[in-house]
């Protein structure tokens, strides 16, 4: 009778695992439990729980702030720190900063054939740094505040860890105890994840402390291309940084392309552009050769391309300055040279611009004017230029959202500085996984057939020692 009784529900379990093929339905999951109560009668009390089978992947949001600013060769001062609170837009924080910068030092002999000075580029890292964490008051503290100036850098998460413990760990004053908020205060709520300078073209990227925490932020790389005077000086050109976040890839582009305002000159100004597409290069260091890493701006998931690139109206001065005092801004977009080379497929095919909805940023007066340079009646000294949108922000790759394209109004330059901020999704596989079992009702489909023998033979097992019972 114990033998009939087992062969049985053998066969209930063989006729149930039948069914449940047969009812299959890949479009969607669900768990291994069924209402069916004829069917279901020896299941009764059984539960099942994930296997683990693949990595988890979730996409989570980051807000993204990008900027550029051409300083016109002047060094940051203690009074400059309203104008940054006002271009890093901090009423709205964002997860990450990457500020691109042109001209931090004039460009002189000295400076574009002398050697590398980290002075400048020093001293606008410690003032972003102090801005960026200045809602935290006390001492701002930051491991790296100097430009890179190997192109084989790469981030070390592991010392960062390493500098914050020891900053954790460290004593605090005789009778006083540190908190949590003070140690946000020492160590700062924003971190400098990479900065490079090449002559006057400077790159700074900061992110919250918190991401590092949430995403695993690895492969940070820098590279830089000259292509200024005689095709290779750094007066023009550009610096770049590399990283991932979770499993998606960034590159963010600081560029300074070539000046000019004559017909033929924005042709100039497409091939530096080329030359930066080409030159670019993030090389692979002997432990990543295993890795999927991108060697080339093109070949990351989401790129970022900003700066001075210098690009000029195809419209007589008067008419530009009349369509300005207008705020006529969509048609004077129609005669932009860039807008132009967006729209025809040219040096940036397929790379998107957000509406332009602000006064063209070059060339003002003089330093603390609101005025634009020349124009009647001419003034002595005063250079003679058209004004236009020099100042841009481009992207490319799936998955950007564009919440804000605008310009701050500071007077420290002849240029304005633009800003965008921008919603982006990254894969996260870091993320939990849940416990309760969630896969097709094909189970032979998804669950390696062995691991279905198995399970087949613990149900079993189960039901013929409950038939002893």
């Amino acid at each position: 009778m114990g033998n009939r009784q087992r062969k049985s529900r053998r066969k209930a379990i063989r006729l149930w695992f039948i069914k449940r093929r047969s009812k299959a339905d890949a479009s969607h999951l669900s768990e291994i439990s069924d209402n069916d109560e004829q069917d279901d009668e020896c299941m009764d009390g059984f539960v099942g729980r994930s296997l683990d089978m693949e990595p988890c992947i979730r996409n989570n949001e980051l807000r993204i702030f990008v900027g550029t600013w051409n300083v016109a060769g002047r060094s940051p001062v203690g009074s400059l720190a309203l104008d940054l609170i006002e271009w890093l837009h901090l009423k709205e924080p964002a997860d990450i900063y990457v500020l691109g910068f042109q001209e931090i030092v004039p460009l002189k002999t000295k400076t574009v054939i002398g050697a590398e000075d980290p002075t400048e580029a020093t001293n606008w890292n410690s003032l972003i740094g102090k801005t960026l964490n200045s809602k935290y008051g006390g001492a701002w503290l930051t491991p790296m505040i100097n430009p890179i100036t190997n192109d084989n850098y790469q981030y070390d998460a592991e010392s960062d860890r390493r500098l914050r413990s020891d900053y954790e760990i460290s004593s605090p004053a005789r009778g006083q105890t540190r908190t949590k908020y003070e140690l946000s205060d020492r160590v700062g709520r924003y971190k400098l994840m990479a900065s490079k300078k090449m002559v006057g073209v400077f790159i700074s990227v900061w992110m919250r402390r918190a991401l590092l925490k949430k995403y695993r932020v690895s492969e940070v790389k820098v590279s830089s291309v000259a292509c200024g005077i005689m095709g290779y000086l750094g007066n023009k050109g550009s610096v770049s940084v590399s990283m991932s976040i979770g499993g998606t890839s960034f590159c963010f582009v600081a560029a300074h392309l070539a000046s000019g305002e004559k017909k033929g000159d924005e042709g100039k100004r497409n091939h530096q552009v080329s030359e930066i597409f080409r030159r670019t290069s993030f090389p692979r260091l002997p432990e990543d050769r295993r890795k999927n890493l991108p060697l080339t701006i093109l070949g990351h998931d989401q790129i970022f391309w900003f700066g001075d690139l210098n690009y000029r109206l195809y419209l007589e001065d008067n008419l530009a300055r009349e369509l300005i005092k207008q705020h006529n801004w969509s048609a004077l977009q129609e005669f932009d040279q860039l807008r132009k080379e967006l729209e025809e497929g040219g040096v940036f095919q397929g790379w998107k611009e957000g509406n332009i909805e602000f006064a063209p940023t070059y060339k003002y007066s003089s330093y603390n004017c609101n005025r634009y340079s020349g124009g009647l009646p001419s003034r002595a000294g005063e250079k003679q230029r058209t004004p236009a949108w020099c100042d841009r922000i481009l992207w490319y790759g799936k998955g950007v959202k564009q919440l804000s394209y605008f310009r701050s109004e500071s007077k420290f330059s002849d240029h304005r500085p633009v800003s965008a901020l921008f919603s982006i999704h990254v894969e996260d596989q870091k993320c939990a996984r849940s416990g309760l079992v969630s896969f097709p009702p094909s189970v032979p489909s998804t669950i390696p057939s062995k691991a279905v023998t198995n399970y087949k033979a613990r149900v079993i097992e189960m039901l013929d020692l409950h038939s002893y019972h």
